[in-house]
């Protein structure tokens, strides 16, 4: 019975992945499923039902996208992520962006919760990889507002994709640094936190990059 459950939320999320979910119905999930929509509404009280459990898979998958070894330079390792992040919007775009923006269970606690389990576990990662415990409030600005700037990069990015993906990728890794050096700017606790960011990093890493390139415009 489990089996049978779990391999209907793959069809779901997989119809899902492909078009928007008010477009999926029912009838065509069973289909898929190879199974008769009565024994859909066995498994699932509704369509919303199996909307929901097809984002909690998604959810999960996404937030994995942050777990990342911590090791090497820091600028490395979220091109890592960003990568893998921009893996599953471009595998999954309609559902990725019902997962984001609500879809048809807009208000729904749930899809909430889930939306809220993703940012918190990206954010839970962000303060892994730079060895923090206990953010301060400055550096929690900094790294949620970061969460929110790649969302909303990706959901513009499906819109179109006009811009190449592998540069966003290391925009969004310049954008952390960048936010980071506002925030140290104003805060000798962030000041400390970004001279241990760059410390090791490489010459040819993506910080190093965003230093040079700000030069180069400032000269």
């Amino acid at each position: 019975m489990e089996e049978r459950r779990q391999q209907l939320i793959g069809v779901a999320l997989d119809l899902f992945s492909r078009r928007s979910p008010d477009e999926v119905s029912i009838d065509e999930i069973a289909a898929a499923a190879g199974i008769s929509r009565p024994l859909v509404y066995h498994y699932f009280p509704g369509k919303l039902s199996l909307y929901e459990a097809a984002l909690k898979r998604a959810s999960e998958d996404l937030a994995s996208r942050f777990a990342e070894p911590h090791e090497g330079p820091l600028g490395a390792r979220l091109l890592r992520v960003m990568r893998r992040y921009f893996d599953f919007v471009d595998e999954h775009g309609p559902g990725f962006s019902a997962l984001m923006r609500g879809g048809p269970a807009v208000g729904s606690s749930t899809t909430n919760a889930l939306i809220d389990s993703v940012r918190q576990a990206a954010y839970e990662q962000m303060l892994a990889h730079l060895g923090v415990t206990d953010a301060p409030p400055r550096l929690e600005l900094v790294v949620r507002s970061w969460i929110s700037l790649a969302e909303s990069t990706a959901l513009i990015w499906l819109d179109g994709r006009r811009v190449p993906r592998a540069e966003l990728e290391v925009q969004l890794v310049h954008d952390f640094a960048a936010l980071a050096a506002v925030s140290a700017a104003h805060d000798p606790d962030m000041a400390l936190l970004l001279r241990s960011m760059v410390r090791n990093e490489p010459a040819d890493g993506p910080f190093a990059e965003l230093v040079g390139r700000l030069i180069a415009l400032a000269s």
